[in-house]
């Protein structure tokens, strides 16, 4: 059966019912769909009768608000899926409820197939139902012309489903702050405007889960506010986080081919109280477990500057049943940050001018990231390192190539007795004087770049395939354009500074120094192929090197 980019996912059974069956329908329609699914609750619905069948408002209910969460969470071990569980025919309590649209809807992907649960009498892919199936379908929304459409059931087998309807009980997921008891048929109160806040950094099922409970308690706006700048600097691996724009771009077209109706105010979120502390026209805010007591400490904040309490909803996390044991056990962007460490960022740089048999890696980070570490690792599993510092006291040495033009810019009084270069003194010198260091670097970096390519010939004589070239400044001296790929080490700036006292004995002001210095972490990942980082403990980063190690054997070209 042919595989559609995206397809839309009719619901006709009861929600109870229905509950048991979810896994297997998720994963039939995900063998059928690669890219984006659509999900259009419609229950009770039948498809069998001579008129067309047409879309009905669905009551906003707790067990609603559950089951969109089920959703989403049986949909996590679909990764590959951008499940997106559409609102527009479900209506909270209100009586300012909107009618029902008749026009037809746009999406941001427009469907190729639609699928569904129904069942047919006979239990076959029934003709009329398709074609029922497809009329609804495209009365609802702007499908692709040829649409295709596909009866699920027979792909779980009939055995599978209950003859009866089952009165299967959700977990609650969605708590109101007030603790007053609620039942699964009680119905959600509409508000007119209210808030959700959060990082949003590549869009997952949790995300949607929060951003689907503010829509369908929002009758006529959300304000999104969507973390940056300072909030982001105690992120897990900030250098990997998308930029706003993006976040904001992707965020925002889910957002609208939810619900269109709404009115979306999308603005970034600089503090922790944001347009939730200040706007008085907000009436609700819905909150996660993690930030339920930001959402407190909100209501508090109102309540000093004369502003009413917001309505709080506070989401259950949803668990992530993948998680390795250095990642969160819910599902979370850190957690997919993480999984890009070792991962192809970018395509590989094309380098003709370099040996045909050799891929050469470029591996630099801030100081006291690991770099050397990492290095070490690599060479354990076959690369031929070339460490750009001892190159650099090569050059330095007597009869070395650097070592008379230093000496003619600096001046006798940089050497030992002994003639040797005293590094500490020259360093003194370049030290925080831009002219200076200008002056020493336009002698040592094309010294040490030379010295690199003989060292590249000595791995390609040694049978070598891939080298490595360890440096700290190897951005900032150019030699990216001497390598395949660019592989950056990162760890917070507060642990490199940790790292570099313990090390090097230097005070946290001069350590902050060196690091001010150099490159920041964000400048060197956005120019690299693949990262990694020596933040866990040491068998977590040999596991990221041996990844990202795998993975480049798999996109070296051979030679024969």
């Amino acid at each position: 059966m042919a595989v559609f980019r995206s397809g839309l996912l009719v619901l006709t059974t009861p929600l109870a019912s229905l509950a048991p069956r979810l896994a297997p329908i998720l994963t039939s329609a995900a063998r059928l769909v690669n890219h984006t699914l659509y999900v259009h609750l419609q229950p009770g619905m039948s498809l069998g009768g001579p008129a067309q069948p047409q879309s009905s408002v669905v009551q906003a209910t707790f067990e609603v608000l559950d089951f969109i969460t089920h959703l989403y969470a049986g949909a996590d071990v679909h990764r590959h899926l951008d499940v997106r569980v559409l609102l527009t025919n479900i209506g909270a309590k209100s009586a300012f409820l909107p009618p029902l649209s008749s026009s037809v809807q746009n999406l941001a992907h427009p469907p190729e197939v639609v699928l569904t649960d129904f069942q047919t009498l006979d239990g076959s892919q029934y003709n009329p139902v398709k074609q029922q199936l497809e009329r609804y379908a495209t009365s609802c929304y702007s499908c692709c012309p040829q649409l295709a459409s596909v009866l699920l059931y027979p792909d779980y087998g009939p055995e599978e489903l209950p003859t009866e309807p089952l009165d299967v009980l959700l977990p609650s997921t969605i708590r109101p702050a007030s603790p007053v008891a609620r039942s699964p048929k009680q119905p959600v109160r509409g508000y007119h405007r209210g808030a959700v806040g959060g990082t949003f950094d590549r869009l997952h099922n949790a995300h949607k889960v929060l951003l689907s409970v503010a829509c369908v308690l929002a009758q006529e706006q959300l304000v999104v506010g969507v973390a940056d700048k300072d909030l982001l600097k105690s992120k897990l691996l900030p250098e990997l986080l998308q930029p706003y724009t993006e976040r904001v771009e992707h965020l925002s077209e889910f957002l609208v081919d939810i619900k269109p109706s709404l009115t979306f105010d999308i603005i970034p979120l600089l503090d922790p109280y944001g347009p939730a502390g200040s706007n008085p026209s907000l009436e609700f805010l819905v909150v996660s477990e993690e930030t339920y007591r930001g959402g407190m400490a909100v209501n508090r904040f109102r309540l000093e500057n004369d502003l009413e309490e917001l309505a709080l909803y506070q989401i259950q996390l949803l668990k992530d049943q993948s998680h390795q044991d250095n990642e969160e056990d819910k599902v979370s962007s850190s957690s997919f940050r993480q999984r890009m460490l070792g991962n192809l960022l970018q395509p590989p740089y094309k380098r003709p001018e370099l040996p045909t048999q050799l891929y050469v890696i470029g591996l630099t980070g801030i100081s006291g990231s690991g770099k050397s570490s990492v290095a070490q690792r690599l060479k354990g599993l076959g690369a031929f390192i070339i460490d750009s510092d001892h190159l650099g006291h090569r050059a330095y040495a007597p009869g070395g190539p650097a070592y008379q033009p230093v000496v003619e810019a600096f001046g006798t009084d940089i050497l030992h007795k002994d003639g040797i270069i005293n590094r500490k003194v020259l360093g003194s010198r370049v030290f925080g004087n831009k002219k200076q260091l200008k002056i020493l670097t336009d002698i040592m970096w094309p010294v040490i770049a030379k010295l690199a390519r003989e060292e590249m010939d000595q791995a390609v004589a040694e049978g070598k395939h891939v080298c490595v070239i360890d440096a700290a400044m190897l951005l900032e001296a150019g030699w990216q354009n001497m390598v395949h790929e660019v592989w950056t080490v990162v760890i917070p700036e507060t642990e490199a500074i940790r790292r570099i006292v313990e090390r090097d004995g230097l005070s946290e002001a001069a350590a902050q120094s060196r690091l001010q210095s150099q490159m920041s972490g964000q400048q060197l990942v956005d120019q690299s192929h693949v990262v990694l980082s020596t933040l866990w403990e040491p068998h977590v980063t040999q596991r990221q090197v041996e990844k990202a190690w795998t993975l480049l054997q798999k996109r070296i070209p051979r030679t024969s």
